[in-house]
């Protein structure tokens, strides 16, 4: 059998800008572009992401923690494509659009915290038990793991604080993003300076 040439076996795409995004970071957070929930974990800068992956130009906790919140969770359910019964994340309309929250340093650190503790726990259950985050979250839902939902909920709470909403906006899909489409509106006049990452350690993104 005769070797190819090189270039069959190049990317067709490069994707150079997003090559370029992250790096100077020490990681960047990856996320499904289609599925029954978005997720999102960490990667490292030698993991090279499939077409079928997001990738988030991010490499703090804080990061982490708003992108796995319940807000932008439901703010990208109502903003993404559907693709059959999936769920298709389409950044334009669901990263693009997503208005940030604009945080103390003390929410900042709390948010970061929380999306630490949480990413731990989660990594510790998937590797004991030897399963994937589909399989961990359908038990989440059956009731399982309540410390890791416990953690989820407080970092919910921590992200509709960080907004100046009250806790229970975490838990209420319609209000969350009836808040945000407001803010987002407010943003795009201009009627609203947005400065969000001012607060805490600089974001890369």
């Amino acid at each position: 059998m005769e070797r190819l040439p090189p270039f069959v076996r190049r990317f067709g795409r490069p994707r150079g800008e997003m090559r370029r995004a992250i790096a100077s970071l020490s990681r960047y957070i990856a996320g499904n572009a289609q599925g029954k929930r978005f997720q999102f974990c960490w990667c490292d800068l030698w993991t090279c992401p499939s077409n079928l992956t997001n990738v988030f130009a991010f490499e703090d906790d804080y990061a982490m923690g708003i992108l796995s919140s319940s807000a932008h969770l439901a703010w990208a359910k109502g903003e993404s494509s559907t693709l059959r019964v999936d769920l298709r994340y389409t950044p334009t309309s669901a990263f693009e659009t997503f208005p940030w929250p604009e945080p103390t340093a003390e929410a900042y650190e709390a948010i970061g915290d929380l999306s630490r503790r949480m990413y731990e726990r989660r990594s510790e259950i998937c590797v004991e038990r030897g399963i994937g985050l589909t399989t961990l979250y359908n038990q989440v839902d059956d009731g399982a793991f309540t410390d890791l939902r416990d953690l989820h909920r407080a970092l919910d709470e921590a992200v509709a604080v960080s907004y100046g909403w009250p806790r229970t906006a975490a838990h209420d899909p319609a209000d969350s993003n009836a808040r945000l489409l407001a803010l987002n509106e407010e943003i795009a006049s201009g009627r609203r300076p947005y400065a969000p990452f001012a607060a805490g350690q600089p974001l890369t993104g």
